[in-house]
C-alpha cells in the first residue's frame, strides 16, 4: 500500500465508519483496516487509509470536523 497513508486511528469501529462516510461524501476514497484482536477487543487499532494524493484534503476535512 505504498500509495496510501493512514489518516485516522481509533479504537471504536463506529467512529471509523463515521469518518470513512464523511470522507467518501467529499469524494475521497477511504479504506478501514481493523487491526483489533478478535479475542480481546481492548487491544489494537482501527485505521483509516486514504490515497496519498487525497491526504491533504482529508486532513483538512477532519480538522474542520473536530473544530466544531
Amino acid at each position: 500500500m505504498n500509495d496510501w497513508s493512514v489518516i485516522f486511528e481509533t479504537d471504536q469501529r463506529y467512529r471509523a465508519e463515521i469518518i470513512r462516510g464523511l470522507l467518501e461524501e467529499n469524494g475521497i476514497e477511504a479504506v478501514i483496516l481493523d487491526q483489533k484482536d478478535s479475542s480481546y477487543q481492548a487491544f489494537g487499532w482501527i485505521k483509516i487509509w486514504v490515497r496519498n494524493e487525497d491526504q491533504e484534503k482529508a486532513a483538512s476535512i477532519l480538522k474542520s470536523m473536530y473544530r466544531e
